[in-house]
């Protein structure tokens, strides 16, 4: 009887050694692909956080200003506040605003 205590304890023994040792290298196994995919996070912030700069100074108005006459012949006005339109249906209704005004002056100058 001692002897079958003794061996169902070491078989117990060895069950538990070998599965901490299955579990151990499959968590060292998950933390390393855990830390290489967050290095690639932290790189694809960095990537992210520079394009945003190189974006908004390439994109500045002041740039683009000084590009332009770096490197273009042609020679541009500013456009007047009043001729941006947010949307097209603000366009259209100045547009229809502008076409009756016109037709009425026509119809002024003719009497």
């Amino acid at each position: 009887m001692f002897n079958r205590k003794i061996f169902l304890s070491l078989c117990i023994f060895t069950i538990f050694m070998v599965m901490t040792s299955i579990i151990k290298n499959k968590t060292r196994v998950l933390e390393k692909k855990i830390f290489i995919h967050e290095r690639d996070i932290a790189n694809i912030k960095k990537n992210i956080h520079e394009a945003q700069l190189d974006y908004s100074y390439l994109s500045s108005p002041a740039n683009i200003e000084e590009q332009v006459r770096n490197y273009s012949n042609e020679e541009y006005t500013e456009i007047d506040f009043s001729k941006i339109y947010l949307n097209l249906e603000t366009f259209l209704k100045a547009q229809n605003t502008r076409a009756k005004s016109f037709t009425y002056e026509k119809k002024t100058e003719k009497k």
